[in-house]
């Protein structure tokens, strides 16, 4: 394109546009093997060749994705699950109650939204130090069981309790039992 030949030291590689934040980054690849990116607001529009950079045959080879990616897949990826935050244990001035924590549910921000949650399922995923079952990850159950105030914020029972270090890390909380 008549545009990328007023820079020939630098070759774009890829464009991710990120709709919630409203900003574009764009990666660069530059001679000398050193990529950077540069940040800007979607309010443009952007260019066709900016869209989709085709493949030159002096660019660098792309990454292969992992083999264990299931074949066959096309299209995007659907997430089952809304993402919720652990805020920490149900607790009072001097005493905590570890059978009980507080989840930040994603978009949820009154108690008449927490309604349609109550009594579904969640799960904490998270990643061990040694395997189990053929795998790093493991993951502990539980279900939001009432509304915690009046700002959307949910108290979940896990079957153990969380541990410390989950405070602050992602839940998924999942569409299921459903009443409908």
């Amino acid at each position: 394109p008549p545009q990328l030949r007023s820079l020939p030291q630098k070759r774009i590689t890829a464009v991710h546009t990120n709709p919630h934040q409203q900003i574009a980054t764009i990666h660069f690849h530059t001679e000398g093997y050193i990529t950077h990116h540069e940040r800007s607001p979607l309010g443009f529009l952007l260019p066709s060749w900016l869209r989709s950079s085709p493949r030159t045959p002096s660019s660098p080879p792309r990454r292969r994705r992992s083999s264990k990616m299931v074949k066959g897949r096309t299209g995007q990826r659907v997430r089952l699950y809304v993402r919720g935050t652990i805020l920490g244990y149900k607790r009072s001035k001097s005493n905590q109650y570890e059978t009980a924590s507080l989840v930040q549910i994603e978009g949820v921000n009154t108690r008449e939204d927490v309604a349609w949650y109550g009594g579904k399922r969640m799960a904490y995923v998270y990643k061990a130090k040694t395997k189990s079952n053929g795998t790093h990850y493991r993951c502990i159950w539980g279900k939001v069981s009432r509304p915690h105030g009046n700002t959307g914020v949910v108290r979940a029972k896990f079957t153990s309790n969380l541990p410390a270090e989950a405070m602050g890390k992602k839940v998924r909380v999942f569409m299921y039992p459903s009443s409908i």
